[in-house]
């Protein structure tokens, strides 16, 4: 059996001690910190542990997630549909390139889309063309930072040379994060963190260092990451939210450049900071990270040395919960697993896994849809996974798929091999919306035979 060294890091409060020495850990028990090599270290200050689905205040001009201009929200999450169902934008909207670049010829494009929020927890229908005006989420909460002053990083493993990242050509490969997003706070360190799975968008954090050779609205990218199907997810932080999110990415060895101010804009807080000053490297940690944020939104961070399946990684964080997985499922394939599934590329260290399901494909207004990953229009590159049995209401929205391993002789083979996040939401309406949404056909346990 190949187990892999894995630190839990106890919580910890926001301290300028560098991220290298971070480790951010669980509300469940008093496991003490350790720092990047698994040892233990002093507890600092016992963390408080926040009401569930209590909402932090945050300062007046702090970027926020919204729905449309002007409308902020705790939370929201669009699913994105691919262009083999739903083609186009909704009602035959006609794309437009607010944040730069031009409108693209493509083969075959899909923004039509669904989104909940905090405020209406249940998948509704958006309008006109994901990700290009103010008038729905992405583009709304992409736009207040973009043409804002705020400071941010955005982080991408697929940037496609724009910006040029030093030691990748077009994309960054293991044992760099599979992780794409943004981050933007104002000068107290309240602010948004904006999870995306497309590749090449965002691009840049700010019209005042735009990308140099490609567009950077959803639509106007030379690379088509509209084609299948993408989700996107925001969520409001405070200062101390985002302490442990830069933790976490560091732990997930993200993609970025903190000397590029085209993706990132460094200041804020001392301590905020340091962390973000330290991002862009490997992490060389082995270890996963579990916080609940002020919004009640738990936290999980898979480093890239810790070798295992991730998707089975983040059901036995959760306590062993059963979950039915939609990523961009293809080789080297990880097939859905049972509570008796033998998994050898593990840790004793993380408890057991639930059942995992992956799914293959999903139902929307009647309409089947693929969920695999693969080349043509009816696939998926989401990333999303939702409790299917107990009393658990787990919706959750990562950054890996399912491709790997669950036994060797290679455990650090594709995602197991690479970092990610994963935003873990409690919320019966969202859970079982999204239950719904990636209903349909399930991969089986293993391979079929030749």
């Amino acid at each position: 059996m190949t187990k892999n060294r894995i630190a839990h890091a106890g919580t910890l409060l926001p301290l300028a001690i560098g991220l290298a020495m971070y480790g951010v850990g669980s509300s469940r028990g008093p496991t003490a910190p350790l720092d990047v090599g698994g040892h233990e270290r002093s507890p600092l200050v016992e963390p408080r542990t926040p009401r569930h689905g209590a909402s932090a205040a945050n300062s007046s001009n702090a970027p926020v997630p919204l729905l449309t201009e002007g409308h902020p929200v705790d939370w929201w999450f669009v699913f994105k549909f691919n262009s083999a169902k739903f083609p186009g934008c909704t009602g035959g909207a006609t794309r437009t390139c607010p944040f730069g670049g031009e409108v693209q010829h493509y083969k075959a494009f899909g923004q039509q889309f669904v989104y909940a929020s905090s405020e209406a927890s249940s998948l509704q229908v958006g309008s006109g063309c994901a990700g290009d005006t103010t008038a729905d989420p992405i583009g709304a909460t992409y736009a207040e930072v973009y043409s804002g002053s705020f400071y941010y990083v955005v982080w991408n493993d697929q940037f496609y040379d724009d910006p040029k990242i030093q030691g990748c050509s077009k994309e960054c490969g293991a044992p760099w994060g599979h992780s794409k997003g943004m981050l933007a706070w104002d000068d107290a360190g309240d602010g948004v963190v904006v999870q995306v799975t497309t590749p090449s968008w965002p691009g840049a954090g700010s019209d005042k260092s735009p990308r140099k050779t490609d567009g950077n609205t959803l639509g106007c990218v030379t690379d088509d990451n509209v084609q299948v199907s993408q989700h996107f997810f925001a969520l409001k932080l405070n200062k101390d939210d985002l302490i442990k999110v830069l933790a976490a990415l560091h732990n997930a060895s993200v993609v970025t450049d903190p000397k590029n101010p085209q993706i990132v804009n460094n200041g804020g807080p001392a301590d905020v900071q340091e962390l973000v000053a330290n991002l862009g490297v490997n992490s060389k940690t082995q270890v996963f990270t579990k916080d609940t944020l002020s919004t009640g939104v738990e936290l999980i961070s898979k480093s890239s040395g810790l070798n295992v399946p991730p998707w089975q990684m983040v059901s036995a964080v959760l306590g062993g919960v059963p979950l039915r997985t939609a990523t961009w499922w293809a080789n080297p394939k990880i097939y859905s697993t049972t509570a008796s599934t033998t998994i050898s590329c593990w840790s004793d260290s993380l408890g057991t896994p639930g059942p995992v399901e992956v799914a293959t494909t999903g139902q929307w207004d009647g309409k089947e849809f693929g969920l695999t990953g693969g080349l043509g229009t009816d696939f998926n590159h989401a990333k999303l996974g939702v409790s299917i049995s107990g009393s658990e209401t787990y919706a959750v929205f990562g950054d890996m798929n399912q491709q790997g391993t669950t036994s060797g002789p290679n455990c650090a083979s594709s995602q197991n091999g690479r970092g990610g996040l994963f935003y873990v939401v409690d919320n019966p309406e969202l859970s079982d919306s999204l239950k719904h949404l990636i209903s349909g056909g399930t991969a089986p346990t293993k391979a079929p035979a030749n």
